[in-house]
């Protein structure tokens, strides 16, 4: 995975670089000192490491403005960074950037439940969040996998989502304004929890843009109340095309689950050796969950019950208390984790139509055996975002390409059946040569025209989302 080479003319001015963010921030806000920098060198992507300059831990929009004012005076690359668990490369540096870490950026600023929002610094996890307003009965939506670690910073730049986004929507849909930084140091306020604004949907360009456009500060998030009540079940099959047509029966019906989960076989046993959740030993399963009233909760429960009947499934088991809702949670909660304790994978994101799920999980299987690598499939069935788990061995020479290759086929290929290439882990590096795969030479200028406006020097983030060879001019000033 290519990288810009480093600017050696930055680099020849780091004791300067270094010595202008120190009078602009506290002491122990500056690293620069190489062994501590390791901690930046990736994000969750960790096949590719580099170290930066430097990095810097602001406390405050304040301290943020001055951070990029500094660098865009000295023409220093930024790469904003969240919790650093981005999938897809999103926070990995240059050797002449600056990483800017929004962690110590962690307050809750506002909370209106009569209006139903929260006003948070973006440094904030994204679970932490729901456990500010717990005690009143209210939650945030979108939760993702890693939403123990993740920052709200990171959820806004790649547009995060969770397994019960099928009902509640992603981040854009429960993102009610931000502040943000632009790299020149100049602070907006886009958005706001008074209601749509009017004028461009400048707010909706900055969700998902991967911290190209700006440094996300404080961010409104909307809270609803908790649901009256809510029930899993897991229903299990023997094969994973008959998983994934059930999973398209279910949404054809207007059925609306608040979430439909999708394990494969070899996920299923790993995380049953790993979490000991009680899971049938088949070769697919779906967790669906419903809510509402105890008559809501029936009816639509009925319903699936009836349509996954029509599909032969080896098990459907009902939580009958919240301890065993839990622990039907509890095996999809780990599955990434489980995974990792037994092999090397890299994790895919690419969408597709739900009524392509029988096909793709099919197409999938078959490119295994094509290419030697076994396939684990956990992902949000509701909403077609796949998340195929490809095993390599990282020690073996020529495996990590074997993998990546396998993985643009199944990125291609959702893009062929009419999805994109993510749904909420973004472009990063990972996928930034395939922008073309999905969009045509006018529709990438377009959207680089977007950034020229936002960052016309294009010092944030610049080595991600577009193919180099396709912004170098633009790289170059």
């Amino acid at each position: 995975m290519d990288m810009p080479a480093p600017d050696p003319s930055v680099i020849a001015r780091k004791a300067r670089i270094i010595s202008r963010l120190r009078a602009v921030l506290p002491a122990d806000a500056v690293i620069d000192a190489p062994e501590e920098l390791r901690a930046y060198e990736c994000d969750a992507l960790t096949a590719y490491r580099c170290p930066p300059l430097a990095a810097v831990l602001p406390r405050t929009t304040e301290e943020v403005s001055a951070v990029l004012r500094v660098c865009w005076e000295e023409g220093v690359p930024v790469v904003p960074r969240g919790s650093g668990t981005s999938l897809a490369g999103g926070a990995m540096p240059t050797a002449d950037s600056v990483i800017l870490g929004v962690a110590r950026m962690n307050a809750v600023l506002e909370t209106d439940y009569e209006n139903r929002f929260i006003r948070v610094q973006s440094g904030r996890t994204n679970l932490s969040v729901s456990g500010a307003v717990e005690a009143e009965r209210f939650f945030y939506a979108p939760d993702p996998s890693s939403q123990l670690a993740c920052a709200i910073a990171g959820n806004i730049a790649m547009n995060s989502g969770g397994a019960h986004c099928l009902k509640y929507g992603v981040t854009t849909n429960n993102l009610l304004g931000v502040t943000l930084v632009k790299m020149d140091g100049t602070v907006v306020t886009l958005g706001g929890p008074w209601g749509e604004p009017a004028g461009l949907d400048l707010l909706g360009v900055v969700c998902g843009s991967e911290g190209q456009l700006g440094v996300v500060t404080e961010a409104w998030l909307r809270i609803l109340p908790k649901p009256e009540g809510a029930r899993p079940v897991l229903v299990g099959f023997n094969s994973n095309e008959v998983a994934g047509a059930c999973v398209s029966d279910i949404i054809k019906a207007g059925i609306l689950p608040v979430a439909i989960e999708f394990m494969d076989r070899p996920c299923i046993r790993a995380t049953e050796a790993f979490a000991k959740a009680g899971y049938p030993d088949c070769e697919a399963l779906l967790i669906i969950e419903v809510e509402g009233s105890e008559a809501e909760i029936s009816e639509q429960l009925g319903r699936i019950k009836q349509i996954a009947r029509a599909h032969d499934p080896v098990e459907f088991r009902e939580a009958a208390d919240e301890d065993q809702a839990k622990r039907i949670w509890l095996g999809r909660k780990s599955a990434f984790g489980a995974m990792g304790q037994i092999n090397d994978y890299m994790c895919l994101d690419g969408t597709i139509p739900v009524s392509s799920l029988p096909f793709v999980l099919k197409r999938i299987g078959e490119m295994s055996r094509d290419f030697g690598l076994d396939v684990g499939n956990v992902f949000h069935a509701g909403d077609g975002n796949m998340h195929p788990l490809i095993l390599f061995n990282a020690n073996k020479p020529g495996d990590l390409e074997k993998c990546e290759a396998f993985g643009a086929e199944i990125l291609k290929l959702c893009v062929e059946v009419g999805g994109c290439l993510t749904g909420e882990h973004g472009v990063g590096i990972e996928k930034r040569d395939l922008m073309a795969v999905q969009f045509a030479p006018a529709d990438m200028e377009a959207q680089m025209r977007v950034k020229d406006v936002f960052d016309p020097k294009w010092l944030l983030n610049p080595a991600k989302v577009f193919p180099l060879a396709t912004t170098a001019t633009r790289r170059a000033g």
